[in-house]
């Protein structure tokens, strides 16, 4: 094979033309009771594609989605591979301010999006001037929506006979812009390349030594990296089965995962603690389940969630714009630590000057990959960040890990003030940025304050203008109406005012180690209810 061949075949569309070409015939994915095949995805993400070309979208444009786990995302993110557009995933939760950034910074041409989530898109349509058509994904018996910017169905798109003008794409071709959380500024969109994907999937499959036999059970959303890179590519690579469910939900886990004899399952750390607390049966271990992957178990209920469930958990460190540079493996496993560098990975822990630092001294976790096109290529349009990223020719991760003398790494804390809630990414100054536009509010502090479930819980700290009274109640309300129910704060703390440094910056640090005080309000405490 040549190397231009090679490079063409190394893309996600040219996985799947391997896989159908190999075995088109068999099931590769399962949702709602409904198996596709390869050559199933192959066809109808060739009808996404032809239907795009049609519309005037082709390499290198963007298109947004809206849409929640079911069969058309796959169909439109493997469509956009062979076009060589770019997809522009995102979280079904924003609205408002945040969803108009995301569509608008990415230069999304067109957005395809779920009819149920009409009601956060619609509002912010006349604030996107780039954005020229609106693809909708109706239900049986829904009519298109309304809208100045021209509509079209989902079913009229891909009406068609698959047939589009390929491009030459390769493992060097982005294939999305993927938000990350903004730290002291707004989300970041990664542009990331094709090869990355592939990367990815091969990491998670020597990793897990995932083969034929397996069935990886897919519940988080496909608008975030996990379930596409995580998930997705490497049952496709392996040639494993899959179950995408709409969404996580603990009654119906293990009757899935025994249903479609599920031997792998990729989590965060919120969700193993949720299912502890059913009550535990003398066949619990009685499951088809060998690994669960993922990261952020609380230490004290790793050994009890392996014996419980009879399964070895895997966990590791990773970032949207690097992947998983740090992993424990089935052959080399150390409880409670990220484990040593993965494959293709090189790391270094360095302290504040820029020094490298040995075993057992806290420092930034720096990277770099040794294979080609495997990380983020820039934050889109935001060079001054990609600059800063890549300091020394080396990804610079903003987090303190230190490592034991054995090689493996432990994760010791954030450097910059992301929050980490339920497995979504937060920015403290999106959230504060909401907070602090309340009429009343003079200023805000947003921090994590650690919850039972292992990750951070949201609390905002505000001052209030002279002469103004606001109750934590009034305040969810404001915030609610404009952030996703992800960001909305679960503490409240009413202040005179807020620490801060000779440089009037504010002292996060301080409000973190004050904690949750006597005059914080929970609004789970008094059953204050999120909409979602």
């Amino acid at each position: 094979m040549s190397s231009i061949e090679e490079v063409q075949n190394r893309t996600i569309h040219g996985v799947l033309k391997q896989k159908v070409a190999a075995c088109g015939s068999r099931e590769f994915f399962y949702f709602k009771e409904q198996a596709f095949t390869y050559e199933d995805l192959d066809r109808a993400s060739d009808r996404v594609a032809a239907g795009l070309q049609s519309v005037g979208m082709g390499k290198g444009d963007k298109v947004a989605i809206v849409m929640g786990n079911r069969p058309e995302f796959l169909f439109v993110w493997f469509g956009l591979s062979k076009l060589g557009a770019v997809e522009v995933p995102v979280n079904t939760a924003h609205r408002g301010e945040l969803l108009t950034y995301m569509v608008d910074k990415s230069d999304s041409r067109a957005l395809i999006v779920e009819s149920g989530f009409m009601d956060r898109v619609a509002p912010v349509l006349n604030d996107l001037p780039k954005l020229e058509r609106l693809i909708v994904l109706t239900e049986a018996g829904e009519t298109l929506p309304e809208s100045e910017k021209p509509v079209m169905g989902y079913d009229q798109l891909v009406d068609n006979d698959g047939a589009f003008d390929a491009p030459t794409v390769t493992w060097a071709d982005p294939f999305v812009i993927m938000f990350t959380s903004g730290t002291t500024g707004p989300s970041k969109g990664s542009l990331m390349p094709q090869n990355y994907a592939l990367f990815m999937g091969k990491v998670c499959m020597e990793t897990a030594e995932y083969t034929e036999k397996d069935c990886l059970y897919n519940t988080l959303p496909l608008f975030h990296g996990n379930a596409q890179l995580l998930s997705t590519m490497p049952a496709l690579m392996s040639g494993a089965r899959m179950v995408l469910a709409e969404r996580f939900s603990a009654s119906r886990f293990w009757p899935e995962v025994k249903k479609y004899g599920c031997t792998e399952f990729n989590y965060i750390g919120g969700v193993l603690p949720i299912l502890l607390k059913a009550e535990a049966k003398p066949n619990d271990a009685d499951n088809p389940l060998r690994i669960m992957f993922g990261g952020g178990c609380p230490p004290h209920l790793f050994e009890e969630v392996e014996r419980r469930w009879g399964v070895t958990l895997l966990e590791g460190y990773g970032m949207s714009e690097i992947g998983l540079p740090l992993l424990n493996t089935l052959k080399s496993r150390k409880i409670g630590t990220c484990g040593k560098p993965a494959y293709g990975c090189e790391v270094k822990l360095v302290d504040d000057y820029g020094m490298e630092v040995g075993p057992g001294v806290p420092g930034e976790l720096l990277i770099r990959n040794r294979e080609p096109f495997t990380m983020l290529m820039e934050y889109y349009k935001m060079p001054e960040k990609t600059v800063e990223a890549w300091r020394d020719l080396w990804f610079n991760t903003g987090d303190y890990l230190v490592m034991d003398e054995e090689g493996y790494f432990n994760f010791v804390d954030r450097k910059k003030d992301a929050l980490r809630r339920r497995g979504e990414n937060i920015s403290s100054q999106e959230v504060e940025k909401v907070i602090s536009s309340h009429p009343t509010v003079l200023e805000s502090a947003a921090i994590g304050v650690k919850s039972d479930m292992s990750e951070d819980e949201v609390m905002i700290c505000v001052t209030l203008k002279p002469g103004e009274t606001l109750t934590p109640e009034a305040l969810l309300d404001f915030a609610q109406e404009r952030m996703a129910y992800f960001m909305v704060p679960r503490y409240v703390r009413i202040m005179e005012q807020l620490p801060k440094t000779p440089t009037e910056k504010v002292r996060k640090a301080a409000l973190r180690d004050d904690g949750i005080t006597s005059d914080t309000w929970d609004r789970e405490a008094v059953g204050y209810k999120v909409k979602r």
